[in-house]
């Protein structure tokens, strides 16, 4: 005689179960249009469009590191043209420049009689400025004085020396009152740089230092 399925014993009937279970499962899986397989093709989906944008996103991220190490590489860069730019100028400033050999003459004890501007040479990625200096003052008044030269914020090369003792004199110390201890005179050439192209060659100028020009 036939027995209806609650009849049957607890143990089969949980075999039951648990196979309608899995059964119901696998064809979740396995059928073309069950839910499962639809959100299992749409994450797939997103998966492969995911791939690549990691990709992207692993090549942007060396352009950022890259784009750091740049811009430290630019601010170290514009830290050196300033530097440059401030010894080598691009204008002449020649005003400035007596300036700084006048201020230099002064806190060494030299008295600079003579400051003439010398023509332009031109370089091929600068240009030269030279003046024509002539100074007296005690000996180490005078070393020191060279020294403060090498010291100026702007790039001086020093040239063409000429110097000697006061007795021994041909330069024309003469004609000047000479300062306490004054012991040697002479002239030389002061050369700084720059790297606009001059409009006009300097014009010759005289500059002095607590006695008049000579003429």
């Amino acid at each position: 005689m036939a027995t209806g399925f609650q009849e049957w014993p607890r143990p089969v009937q949980a075999i039951v179960y648990v196979g309608l279970a899995f059964l119901l499962i696998g064809a979740g899986y396995y059928l073309p249009f069950s839910p499962i397989q639809q959100t299992r093709a749409e994450l797939q989906d997103k998966q492969a469009q995911e791939k690549p944008l990691q990709q992207e996103v692993q090549s942007l991220r060396v352009y950022k590191q890259r784009r750091a190490e740049l811009q430290s590489e630019m601010d170290a860069l514009q830290k050196q043209l300033a530097t440059l730019q401030t010894i080598v100028p691009e204008e002449k400033e020649t005003d400035q420049f007596i300036i700084m050999i006048q201020g230099a003459a002064a806190s060494s004890g030299v008295s600079v009689r003579r400051l003439q501007a010398k023509p332009v040479v031109s370089k091929q990625y600068y240009f030269e400025l030279p003046f024509e200096v002539q100074a007296d003052g005690p000996y180490y008044s005078v070393l020191d004085f060279f020294s403060r030269l090498g010291r100026l914020s702007r790039i001086i090369n020093v040239g063409d020396l000429k110097l000697s003792g006061i007795g021994n004199s041909t330069s024309g110390a003469g004609s000047f009152r000479l300062t306490a201890g004054t012991s040697v005179t002479g002239t030389f050439t002061v050369t700084t740089f720059f790297t606009k192209t001059a409009d006009q060659p300097p014009a010759a100028t005289n500059a002095a230092a607590g006695a008049p020009a000579k003429r």
